[in-house]
């Protein structure tokens, strides 16, 4: 199983994706992967049965991505309560604004699920302290304008973002840096400039997308592990 293979790699916290026939936030392999899964029939119950298998071998915690339409469809609280008694951690909605999300942290404190909103370049000061104070788990800061998926680089406005947005982190929530990280160096930069971690998904959808061998998979995530186990520069 790919998501076994990534915990021997030594992720911190597994992240899976729930289908959405519109995922605006990914880019193409994401998208890809996501209308695929549908294709399959993959629904979210189906999602919280494989996230109770996995909890059932490993001590891992796991979130679950996913757009508000399956939540509201399936219901707030009943996505809730179900998706917690089947061992979710938390859940990471990119298309639900801090603004209209009353109900759902509602029951999401019922429940004891994590809310992890997202924070963006274009996020101002003001909404980002509004965001900060209801987030828990982690704060999802997407490093640059546009979708998901695998970049060549960290640009150095990204590491200025990180180091902006730990100002008002700190102490607070943890600060994990998403979109465009699939390499090692990426991860050290990230980390460097002051987050508690990156998250990353592009690369490894796309090695699954290929039919790598998992065992490539274990070593990805492991490579991507070790400089986080390294003093901060």
């Amino acid at each position: 199983m790919v998501a076994e293979a990534l915990i021997r790699g030594g992720v911190d916290i597994l992240e899976l994706g729930v289908p959405f026939s519109d995922p605006i936030a990914d880019g193409p392999t994401i998208q890809a992967a996501s209308h695929q899964a549908l294709n399959l029939g993959v629904t979210p119950k189906s999602v919280f049965s494989t996230v109770e298998k996995i909890k059932g071998k490993y001590d891992v915690p796991i979130v679950l991505l996913t757009y508000y339409n399956p939540i509201y469809r399936m219901g707030i609280g009943s996505f809730m309560e179900t998706g917690r008694s089947h061992g979710v951690d938390g859940l990471i909605v990119p298309d639900l604004p801090v603004e209209e999300s009353g109900e759902y942290r509602k029951f999401a404190e019922k429940y004891g699920v994590d809310t992890i909103f997202l924070a963006s370049p274009a996020t101002s000061v003001e909404r980002l302290e509004k965001i900060v104070d209801v987030s828990s788990g982690f704060l999802y800061l997407v490093s640059l304008y546009g979708v998901t998926g695998a970049r060549s680089k960290v640009e150095a406005s990204t590491l200025d973002l990180v180091k902006r947005f730990k100002q008002y982190t700190s102490g607070r929530v943890n600060l994990a840096v998403g979109f465009g990280i699939s390499k090692p160096e990426h991860v050290k930069s990230v980390v460097s400039a002051g987050a508690d971690g990156a998250i990353v998904g592009s690369a490894f959808v796309k090695m699954v997308s290929e039919g790598v061998m998992l065992k490539r998979l274990e070593e990805l995530a492991v490579s991507l592990k070790q400089p986080t186990r390294s003093p901060r520069a």
